[in-house]
């Protein structure tokens, strides 16, 4: 009996955590079981998912099913069933968990849900099939009185393991009580060797649960938190390590809800960096106290980011949401980890909340804005089957996308139209914002608007009036479009009548975006702004000895303003991964 567990993961970075962890459990009550897992992604061709699904011969397949990978798991099920009549199909996660009834009556070729935590549920039905002695669908159709009994044993047992629903043979539906909460600290550590790992995202665990209510999160159904034992959980972080692991990223809901708890990890990766693990923890600031600021100020620039979850700065929205917030004290704690200058903060918002219109959207974004954060998430409503929020969308005139991830439409304070706004400067932000490579140019741009959010918004308005969007615009073609629009921003003024844009001249606006361009890599091709540097290079040459042999590990610019700079691509900034630079004349 062999039994698949499939995972189809948003990127080929990212890993499931689950399916790990249901495999070592199953590994720990049946040594002997066959319970194989495969790791795809959705933009995989679904094609030779199925193919490679075929060729592994399954029993049963279980599938972990997300927002982000339910509509090419139907596809997949719907395919997989034809070619593999003898293979039951199974599914779990999220997306399936709170109407399983309903998905089981949607997708026939589906034999049964694993509602919520797998951990418990999945070793006793494997234990169902052992009985059975293969697939439920490979043993149809026999009259053998023996394979009579072994189904209808089957059966029997279905009917009595809590935390499925299933369909049986007559074709009704059965749900099942979804299981209780297992202890966190009696449940196997996922990993073993970490071969397949090399250059991927690895997740970890070390609670479960959420403090909050946020009615947007499902998380928010189960108000309590679970905890693993500190002990085991700083010797498998002492795996990592050793491993040298890239990034390791907790998948806690709010790291930080346990002061004790997140102190002992923090103390324990500062005093066993290996110079090279990055450790992600979702966190909320207003929770930080002094010494967990202190201890984080310790740590090598770089080990650690941080995301902290703002969601929305209008009050009544965060009181709407279910949310309680210190606002101030955020700021202050971001304001002084950020003084730091060694942890990385990635600040989420969501557009599509109660009670935000446009205009409060603005405010909360020019507010994280300020905050400086190294990333500036704009994130939309996604309106999740289970949650509080669902059950609100009459009440808020919440229209959103049938089909999954559930995106927010529009709200009775935000219509379509200024939804469709906010994903334009979402996609500016990301590019011109997040990507950190233009920090100079961005500095001067901002001066000249009334925010930054305006920034942003002039920005989408110039893509699409030039028909920039939905192309794939090279890294050096973003410089040449903000290029433009410093232009045409220019022209306008002048054509007021009124005085140089800003005060700033054409050749510094060129002079901060070669900076910038230089900033994160030794471009091979030259921006077309970019002064001819030919004449210069025997002055270059005596400036810094040696500059042959160093090649593309450096780079000098000679500026409009007439300074002269060098670009060391040896001593790259381990928070941004800009070059170090150094002022030659």
């Amino acid at each position: 009996m062999k039994f698949l567990l499939a995972a189809v993961n948003a990127k080929y970075i990212h890993s499931n955590p689950g399916v790990y962890s249901l495999k070592k459990c199953a590994d720990q009550s049946f040594p002997s079981a066959c319970t194989e897992i495969a790791e795809y992604t959705i933009n995989h061709s679904m094609d030779q998912v199925l193919e490679d699904l075929f060729l592994r011969r399954p029993d049963a397949v279980g599938f972990s099913c997300y927002i982000w990978n339910i509509t090419e798991i139907k596809r997949l099920i719907h395919d997989l069933h034809k070619v593999m009549l003898g293979t039951d199909i199974w599914v779990g996660g999220p997306e399936v968990s709170f109407d399983a009834p309903e998905f089981l009556r949607q997708e026939p070729e589906v034999l049964g849900v694993m509602k919520g935590e797998g951990e418990i549920v999945f070793p006793r039905l494997l234990e169902c099939y052992r009985q059975l002695g293969g697939s439920l669908r490979g043993l149809d159709g026999k009259e053998e009185k023996a394979g009579e009994r072994r189904q209808k044993a089957f059966w029997k047992e279905l009917q009595q393991l809590p935390g499925i629903a299933f369909r049986t043979g007559r074709g009704e539906v059965w749900d099942h009580e979804v299981c209780p909460a297992a202890e966190l600290s009696s449940l196997p550590f996922p990993y073993k060797d970490l071969v397949g790992f090399e250059n991927r995202i690895v997740y970890y665990e070390s609670s479960r649960g959420c403090p909050f209510s946020c009615s947007y999160c499902l998380s928010s159904i189960d108000k309590s938190v679970r905890f693993r034992d500190l002990s085991l959980v700083l010797r498998e972080l002492d795996f990592f390590l050793e491993k040298k692991v890239p990034q390791v990223k907790f998948v806690d809901r709010t790291f930080n809800c346990k002061k004790s708890h997140a102190m002992a990890v923090w103390q324990h990766i500062l005093e066993h960096d290996n110079g090279v693990t990055n450790f992600h923890f979702e966190v909320a600031a207003d929770l930080m106290d002094q010494e967990e600021l202190e201890l984080l100020g310790k740590l090598r620039p770089g080990q650690v980011q941080l995301e902290i979850g703002v969601q929305s700065t209008n009050p009544q929205t965060i009181r709407e949401i279910r949310r309680k917030t210190d606002l101030e004290k955020v700021r202050r704690v971001v304001a002084q980890i950020h003084a730091g200058n060694n942890v990385h903060q990635h600040l989420d918002l969501i557009a599509g909340l109660p009670y935000e219109d446009y205009e409060s959207f603005r405010r909360s974004f020019n507010t994280v804005y300020g905050m400086e954060p190294q990333q500036l998430q704009l994130g939309f409503l996604k309106v999740l089957k289970g949650s509080h929020m669902h059950a609100m969308a009459g009440k808020y005139r919440l229209l959103y996308r049938e089909e999954p991830p559930y995106e927010v439409l529009s709200t009775r304070w935000m219509p379509y139209e200024d939804i469709i706004r906010l994903k334009g400067i979402e996609e500016m932000v990301e590019v011109y914002y997040n990507s950190g490579q233009f920090p100079n140019t961005l500095h001067l741009l901002v001066s000249g608007y009334s925010d930054a959010f305006r920034l942003f918004e002039a920005l989408a308005m110039f893509y699409e009036e030039g028909g920039l969007n939905k192309r794939n615009h090279s890294r050096l073609a973003r410089y040449e479009i903000l290029h433009d629009f410093i232009e045409k921003q220019r022209e306008k003024q002048e054509e007021a009548g009124g005085k140089t844009w800003m005060g700033v001249s054409m050749e510094t606006w060129e002079d901060s975006l070669v900076c910038d361009c230089y900033l994160r890599e030794n471009c091979k091709s030259r921006p077309g702004f970019g002064r001819d540097l030919a004449p210069y290079k025997e002055k270059f040459r005596s400036l810094v000895p040696g500059l042959r042999q160093l090649g593309a590990q450096v780079h000098i610019e000679f500026l409009h303003c007439g300074e002269i700079w060098l670009f060391d691509y040896r001593k790259r900034d381990p928070l941004t991964g800009n070059a170090g630079m150094e002022r030659l004349e």
